[in-house]
């Protein structure tokens, strides 16, 4: 599948993907995150590895719009819930 990340075009097949992928090991996720394989990657982990470039020169989006096309499963950053925020930090 053809795809454009960062201005320049790529030629994406799924296999290609897992098998870049394979043996790379996964970085704690703090945001976007893709499944591949038994693995759950961090979105711009699996973009520096596939296109090869900085990870400041694409955005996640652009990657995961990518992956979910090729048929990868893609989920979003949990957005942290109130609850989540201590309780000596909440506004008086």
């Amino acid at each position: 599948m053809r795809c454009v990340i960062a201005r320049f075009p790529f030629d994406l097949i799924k296999s290609e993907v897992e098998q870049s992928m394979s043996g790379v090991q996964p970085e704690p996720v703090t945001s976007g995150s893709v499944v591949i394989g038994p693995h759950t990657y961090p979105v711009k982990q699996v973009g520096e590895v596939i296109t090869k470039q900085d990870r400041r020169d694409f955005t996640e989006v652009e990657v995961a719009r990518a992956l979910t096309r090729l048929g990868f499963v893609c989920r979003q950053a949990a957005v942290p819930t109130r609850s989540a925020v201590p309780s000596w930090a909440e506004p008086a």
